[in-house]
């Protein structure tokens, strides 16, 4: 393990070294008056530049903040970890730690990588390193939800270049390698018991410095990192699960910055202080092609015209949602350009009275509130609905067993790659593993072969649309809303990100704007 030099800024803060030669200047004042007022403009500019941020996390870590667990996303959000790769707004992936990289063969990539950066331990960021962080990930047990069904090996290639290869062809491998479980950590991080520990070990612009168990976690800024030097000089994040405490600490100034306000405090905080951001995330109604009532195509067109999306927005979700014209919702700018109508969908049938089961889950709070103003849509419609609710735990394995009629669910579409193929396929292929729906469907099939084949860009997101037309088409899901998350910043905080993937929130950017905040 390497050990950093112990320096002044290692042991004593900036501000109070500051503060102890203003004091020095003060005591000389006899010596020059030039002299003092030197010293206390040298205060001042330690002052604005030693400024830390306060942060109100969602959830406490579950893993100690172990990298190849979701606590990955925290690590993201601080920029203490970072990967080879980083995905834009579109979701293409685009450099980071890796300068370029290019496809070999069906199976292989080869990514160079940066010559120029450390870890925070001081230690240099080498190919070595890079093989050795994404082999661990590929042994861990359980592995990151990114190389599920993923056969990967990875090798040097010189000293500044690593080669990929996967079991089968696979054009998202750079869209893989973007995933904060992928982060390439410092070989300090790598326990001897199979533990890691991301305590100085990232290579972002904020170093993690402390985690307090479940309480809290400290990052202070790294000089040396490779990219624009970070304008705060730190990060205290405070985990506070209670919605109503959140929404408190924005308030109040307990924190500069709150993830997910709750809607139901939205009403009592100031509203330049609340930032929404569209979520890649659908509230749907999955309806059973496969067996009972709906099995029937003209039953589901009932079924599917009968939904009142606005209603829904407006009254669950006090308007804080978008209605939604597909699977797709505004997290993915390009969806809504490519769209045409969609064609071939059965003329709607009158239910006259058929008796159908609607299932949701209390997990999430609002999924019950849907589910009875559903069941007064249907029911105007005619149909007899009859509903169970149950914890998500006590209902999944009756969900996708097809025990439902029609079923509600909260699903994230683009999951860890920033590509909503993964999500199709599990949903609506005939071997989906999440196949709410039991749908099988021959065109829906081949429209999801042919834009898995595709490589990221424009051709691949064409085909994604169209795979969802033909999904929409069988009205084996009719989407309703997407959701928003609800980004709480105080006024004198700028940069703050405003990431709907959410992988990203304070950055080298993130700043304070006024003289007066503390």
């Amino acid at each position: 393990m390497s050990l950093r030099p112990l320096t002044l800024r290692h042991a004593l803060p900036l501000p109070f070294a500051f503060l102890s030669l203003a004091l020095l200047a003060g005591c000389q004042q006899e010596e020059s008056t030039n002299d003092e007022r030197a010293s206390e403009s040298a205060v001042e500019t330690a002052d604005a530049g030693d400024r830390r941020i306060k942060v109100a996390m969602l959830q406490p870590p579950r893993s100690g903040l172990n990298p190849l667990t979701d606590d990955a996303f925290k690590l993201s959000r601080w920029s203490t970890a970072e990967t080879l790769i980083r995905l834009d707004d579109d979701g293409s992936p685009e450099p980071f730690l890796a300068t370029e990289w290019e496809r070999l063969d069906p199976h292989s990539w080869r990514f160079t990588i940066r010559d120029d950066v450390t870890f925070h331990d001081g230690t240099p960021l080498t190919a070595e390193r890079v093989v050795a962080s994404l082999t661990a990930a590929t042994n861990a047990a359980p592995k990151p939800r990114i190389l599920d069904g993923v056969d990967m090996t990875i090798e040097a290639d010189g000293d500044q270049a690593v080669i990929v290869r996967t079991a089968e062809a696979d054009p998202l491998v750079p869209n893989r390698l973007s995933s904060p479980q992928l982060a390439i950590l410092a070989e300090r991080a790598y326990r001897d018991n199979g533990t890691v520990n991301p305590i100085e070990a990232g290579t972002g612009p904020f170093v993690l410095e402390e985690i307090n168990g479940t309480q809290s976690a400290r990052l202070d800024r790294y000089d040396d990192y490779w990219g624009e030097r970070a304008e705060l000089a730190g990060i205290d994040a405070d985990y506070v699960p209670d919605g109503t405490a959140r929404g408190a600490a924005l308030r109040t100034g307990e924190a500069d910055v709150v993830e997910a306000v709750p809607v139901s405090q939205v009403a009592l905080i100031d509203p330049e202080l609340i930032h929404e951001v569209p979520m890649p995330r659908t509230n749907t109604l999955y309806l059973n092609t496969a067996s009972g009532p709906l099995a029937e195509p003209a039953l589901r067109a009932a079924a599917r015209e009968a939904v009142d999306r606005e209603a829904i927005v407006r009254t669950v979700y006090e308007g804080r949602a978008d209605i939604a014209n597909g699977l797709l919702g505004p997290a993915l700018q390009w969806a809504d350009g490519l769209r045409t109508p969609v064609e071939g969908r059965p003329e709607a049938a009158d239910p006259n009275g058929v008796a159908i089961t609607l299932g949701t889950f209390t997990d999430r709070a609002e999924l019950p509130e849907v589910a009875v103003l559903l069941e007064q849509q249907l029911e105007a419609a005619g149909f007899d609905v009859q509903q169970e609710v149950r914890q998500y735990a006590h209902i999944e394995s009756d969900m996708l067993a097809g025990e439902f009629d029609a079923f509600i669910l909260s699903r994230a579409t683009m999951l860890d790659s920033g590509d909503p193929v993964a999500y199709m396929f599990s949903d609506f292929a005939c071997e989906g593993s999440f196949n709410i729906a039991q749908l099988c469907d021959a065109e829906v099939d081949a429209a999801l072969e042919k834009a898995a084949d595709l490589e990221p860009g424009p051709e691949r997101r064409q085909a994604i649309i169209d795979a969802e037309a033909a999904i929409l088409a069988t009205d084996a899901a009719v989407p309703m809303l997407h959701e928003r998350v609800i980004q709480g910043e105080a006024t004198h905080v700028a940069g703050a990100v405003r990431d709907p993937r959410e992988r990203e929130l304070i950055n080298e950017h993130t700043r304070f704007i006024d003289d007066g905040a503390e």
